[in-house]
């Protein structure tokens, strides 16, 4: 079998966001490896998705484990499945629940990454309000219907939903904007759908509408997102979001407690079957997860549906149908096709390229066992960007031998910072700060 080349833009792509520890926007099928049973349980999820079911999925792993790639490489299957997907960081500023902004950051901030299988790259919001319309002007040559009775046909179903009448007003006003070629107009409906509008006053004088998206109505907008790209002709929405642990760091425990119970709403929802083709991704720490003092297990509703299966666990197996989701480590075996998979993606796909010998990748690992023992393999972000710093140095200087370079690679173990910066709300919305 003749190796697949490398275009030269995915290749740096690949090597500079992995040299600098953050995962690949691009050409992460290049480098996945193992995870096969996670992977099967989410295909699973985003099946569920497409036939009108949610999902709910803690994806649960130590810093630098894979978290974030591997939500990646969901995030790359849901969009060839036809999903719209949306993903967001959680910060200081961006949180599921808040009464100072920092909900409705969070949802701009998802609008923003919307991607579709055409434009996987985020920035899609507008590109599917237009499939809406495409689809809308389609079913109305077909059925001899008018545009206006058809796109309020597809918008009935909204309106019914919390927040749904003013969502649907904003999606006709987009159409009014299309069939009149105001650019203002379309692009105030846009800035709606984006959560942008920080005053009811200002989206009533552009839009007249009366309620905007805030952080009161966060999941209730996304609910209705779920419904309405499902109108426009795609499968359903897979929402990702990372960095969760930045709930966990929240001192003030009345804000803590509130995100909390947004997140059991969203789970009761989901299980329930109350929400259709919507699914929920979570990224965060064990700590995030399992602290009895700070985590979700210190709220109980919490703990109890989140908790191991105690069968699986006496059998010594995993339960990959339950919420949580706890990445398996990479194995060594793994790593060393990775490693395998590295040295391709850097010679552009081109054997006869190759920088070092596989006898090299061997002893590479070899090296990162006895310095930092497990933990290269249970958490491969430095070990990826110490492999990678060492075929710059060879690749820039062919005259330098690999094992010559090996025993002086300095590997750390990955661990999170250690001065933590802790925020603490007061009932006015701001914050004191302290180191």
């Amino acid at each position: 079998m003749v190796a697949k080349r490398i275009r030269a833009k995915e290749r740096d792509a690949i090597i500079q966001s992995l040299k600098s520890g953050v995962t690949p926007k691009i050409g992460i099928q290049h480098i996945q490896v193992g995870r096969v049973n996670e992977l099967k349980a989410l295909i699973q999820d985003i099946d569920r998705i497409s036939d009108g079911g949610s999902a709910f999925r803690l994806i649960i792993g130590d810093y630098g484990s894979g978290k974030t790639f591997f939500l990646s490489v969901v995030r790359a299957i849901a969009l060839e499945n036809k999903l719209v997907t949306v993903n967001a960081d959680l910060s200081p500023d961006r949180r599921i629940h808040a009464s100072a902004g920092q909900a409705r950051n969070l949802y701009s901030e998802l609008m923003r990454n919307m991607a579709t299988r055409n434009k996987p790259d985020g920035n899609a919001l507008t590109s599917v309000v237009e499939k809406f319309i495409t689809e809308a002007m389609k079913e109305a040559d077909t059925s001899g219907k008018s545009i206006n009775s058809i796109i309020h046909e597809k918008l009935a179903s909204l309106s019914e939903l919390v927040g749904g009448y003013d969502f649907a007003k904003v999606i006709e006003a987009y159409w009014i904007g299309h069939e009149k070629d105001d650019e203002i107009l379309k692009a105030n409906a846009i800035k709606w759908l984006r959560a942008e509008y920080s005053t009811k006053t200002d989206a009533r004088n552009d839009l007249e509408v009366r309620t905007i998206i805030s952080d009161t109505s966060f999941y209730d907008a996304l609910k209705l997102m779920s419904l309405f790209v499902r109108q426009a002709g795609y499968q359903g929405l897979l929402v990702n979001l990372d960095e969760m642990v930045n709930l966990y760091k929240l001192n003030n425990t009345t804000a803590r407690t509130s995100n909390y119970e947004q997140i059991l709403r969203i789970l009761n929802d989901c299980l329930q079957g109350s929400a259709e083709h919507l699914g929920f991704l979570l990224g965060g720490t064990p700590e995030f997860l399992l602290d009895p003092r700070k985590g979700l297990y210190s709220y109980e509703a919490l703990q109890s549906r989140l908790a191991d299966n105690s069968f699986a666990k006496q059998a010594g197996v995993i339960d990959y149908s339950s919420p949580a989701l706890h990445l398996a480590s990479l194995t060594p075996e793994e790593l060393y096709i990775l490693l395998k998979n590295l040295r391709h993606v850097y010679a552009e796909g081109d054997e006869e390229k190759y920088l070092v010998p596989d006898e090299s990748l061997k002893a590479f690992l070899q090296h990162c066992s006895q310095t930092i023992g497990d933990a290269y393999f249970r958490t491969p972000r430095n070990t990826i960007k110490a492999f990678l710093d060492m075929l710059a140095v060879i690749d820039q200087n062919p005259q330098i031998a690999w094992h010559s370079l090996i025993s002086s690679v300095a590997i750390n173990e990955d661990k999170p910072s250690d001065v933590e910066l802790e925020t603490e709300d007061n009932e006015d919305g701001f914050a004191d700060f302290k180191l």
